[in-house]
């Protein structure tokens, strides 16, 4: 079976699946490549290239694991975010665009201020595979991490992929309930966090390849979405310091009641995604 034919087999396979038709041509196209190990330059130009059995064997397995919804991410173990590499596994929420855009709004924040004094200190709670703090490590060389997270096999995540960035001295990953493994600590100058956000009764609306594989822990929000927020305000008030930043996404609808619990804080703003949905808040602990 050459490159060609490979191709068409798994594309046909993936396109009888309602579910995957949108983008059966991407996946099978991108599966093939990974395995194959080569560009998409490559690819379009040796549609004739014999596979190897082995080689043949590996993409018709990854085929089959995206017929059950398995999300891309998690068969190629690996996924780009602000341009740095990261592993992910189905321990941890796979990174989205849109968190790239609360990163951008935090790296705005302290980039336009420069490097004074102490170096800034900036924890960012769920944190997952770490994108968020590598993310704003990678881009502000003047600052220390801390990536929490409850899940101990998502630490772990966190840790190599800092690790596989070059800035495992920059970024402590810790186990922790939101900010409480922090109790006792130095002020913080941001909180930066993508908690669960999605109210559990939307359970069945999600894509399978979300509400079947990525980790609830980092999906649900309680019965209204919410629930997270009401701990994690507070205490990302008693962590930060005055006129500390705090910056979070938030879902669909929330935007009244996050800026009801954030009624206190200064500067308080929300910014839209590219629907013109409030996907993030930030504010300031008042001084």
């Amino acid at each position: 079976m050459n490159l060609r034919e490979a191709l068409a087999a798994g594309f046909n396979r993936l396109h009888a699946s309602p579910s995957l038709r949108e983008h059966a041509l991407h996946n099978a196209a991108y599966l093939l490549r990974h395995i194959l190990n080569i560009s998409r330059a490559s690819f379009l130009a040796n549609y004739d290239r014999i596979l190897t059995p082995e080689e043949q064997a590996v993409y018709e397995a990854a085929v089959t694991r995206r017929l059950t919804n398995e999300p891309m991410q998690y068969i190629i173990g690996t996924i780009e975010f602000y341009g740095l590499p990261l592993r992910v596994t189905p321990a941890v929420l796979i990174p989205r665009h849109s968190t790239e855009s609360l990163v951008e709004l935090v790296l705005e924040e302290f980039k336009s201020r420069g490097q004074t004094g102490d170096p800034l200190r900036i924890v960012d709670v769920g944190a997952g595979s770490g994108a968020i703090a590598i993310a704003l490590a990678h881009h502000l060389p003047h600052a220390q991490l801390t990536a929490l997270d409850l899940s101990p096999e998502a630490v772990a995540v966190a840790a190599s992929n800092a690790q596989l960035n070059s800035l495992g001295h920059r970024i402590r990953p810790l186990r922790s309930d939101l900010l409480s493994a922090l109790a006792g600590e130095p002020p913080f100058d941001a909180v930066v966090s993508n908690p669960p956000y999605i109210p559990s009764e939307d359970r069945d609306t999600l894509h399978p390849q979300i509400r079947d594989f990525e980790p609830e822990i980092s999906l649900y929000g309680g019965a209204d979405g919410l629930e997270i927020y009401h701990r994690l305000i507070p205490q990302a008030r008693a962590a930060l310091k005055p006129s500390g930043l705090l910056a979070i996404e938030i879902g669909h609808g929330q935007r009244d009641a996050i800026a009801a619990m954030l009624s206190e804080w200064n500067e308080l703003h929300f910014v839209d995604d590219l629907q013109q949905i409030p996907r993030i808040a930030l504010a300031r602990k008042p001084e």
